[in-house]
């Protein structure tokens, strides 16, 4: 009888080579030196599993749609920042740009591109994150007054790497097709420092007395100094740093004196854009003129802006949209 090994069509992989070093090792009955056959011989090969293939891309149309709803909003709530008057204002736009860039990332994360932006997609996504954090950047310099209008806060922002990242993406996106939405149309201007003379009257609405006063700024930064008359708005005048200004025809009657200080004083919008701080002295002035036989006597004050020696005046912070503009 032939000795062997008989293999059944059940046998796994890891069977058949088990079997075949039984067989090596088994002899043959010595009658003629030949290999000895086995019995109902089958043989097993491994299958090698097809290649995955990457999931197709969306269709330029449907990504066209995803992208109009998420890059739209991105762009015109940058643009509206230029529309804010008062810092509550100012930190409301700079919060609608943040959910706007928040939703255009939510949308657009997770799409799969098509396959001829895939690139292009995965960088404006990213500028988008990237910006969401200058954004953030920009809320806090408002908070702290480093940034006073919305003019200010565009010119910081149009110099920020994010805003050049997230125009330069949206403009190669836009490149690969009708993603136009992608692109950011937005140019804001660029920083300046403008300043007035000393003694530079911006507001004279009652005036015709006799009084004066002398305004002294020994601090680092120009500021503005102005007279209310109970509500009404009286009369302001600049006074640049390390310098005074004098202001006279001041009519009769008490005045509250308000301040500012700050960089970059926007003459349209009556104030510094950059820097600023508020403040009103706790006291008013009181403006009287007096009449004798042989003499009349007339209110000549002096303030001084900043803190010095010996001084007799306090004064307090003001919230920036309650100051008079």
């Amino acid at each position: 009888m032939k000795s062997g090994v008989v293999i059944t069509s059940r046998l796994t992989v890891a069977s058949l080579v088990v079997m075949l070093a039984l067989t090596a090792c088994t002899g043959n009955d010595g009658s003629d030196g030949s290999d000895t056959p086995t019995e109902a011989g089958t043989t097993s090969q491994a299958s090698q599993a097809p290649a995955e293939t990457a999931p197709a891309g969306m269709t330029p149309e449907a990504y066209q749609v995803d992208l109009d709803t998420a890059g739209k909003p991105v762009g015109a709530a940058l643009a509206a920042i230029a529309k804010a008057r008062t810092f509550k204002g100012l930190d409301q736009r700079i919060q609608q740009a943040q959910d706007a860039v928040d939703g255009a990332v939510d949308r657009l994360g997770d799409l799969q591109a098509p396959a001829e932006t895939v690139s292009e997609h995965a960088g404006y996504v990213e500028a988008l994150r990237q910006m969401d954090g200058e954004l953030v950047t920009l809320r806090d310099a408002i908070s702290d007054q480093t940034l006073c209008t919305s003019g200010a806060v565009l010119a910081r922002l149009g110099r920020s790497d994010e805003f050049t990242g997230l125009k330069k993406a949206g403009a190669a996106l836009a490149d690969k097709g009708d993603y136009g939405s992608a692109a950011i149309g937005l140019k804001p201007s660029k920083e300046r420092s403008r300043r007035l003379g000393s003694g530079t009257v911006l507001t004279s609405r009652i005036r015709g007395g006799r009084g004066s006063l002398t305004v002294k700024n020994g601090g680092s930064q120009d500021g503005v100094v102005t007279l209310l008359k109970g509500k009404q708005k009286a009369v302001s005048v600049y006074v640049r740093k390390k310098s005074s200004a004098r202001l006279s025809n001041i009519r009769d009657g008490s005045y509250r004196v308000y301040f500012t200080t700050g960089v970059d004083y926007d003459r349209a919008a009556r104030t510094f854009t950059r820097n600023c701080t508020f403040q009103r002295f706790d006291d008013s002035l009181p403006f009287r003129t007096t009449y004798t036989s042989t003499q009349v006597r007339w209110s000549v004050w002096t303030i001084t802006l900043n803190r010095v020696k010996g001084g007799n005046a306090r004064s307090s912070a003001v919230n920036p949209d309650d100051f008079p503009t």
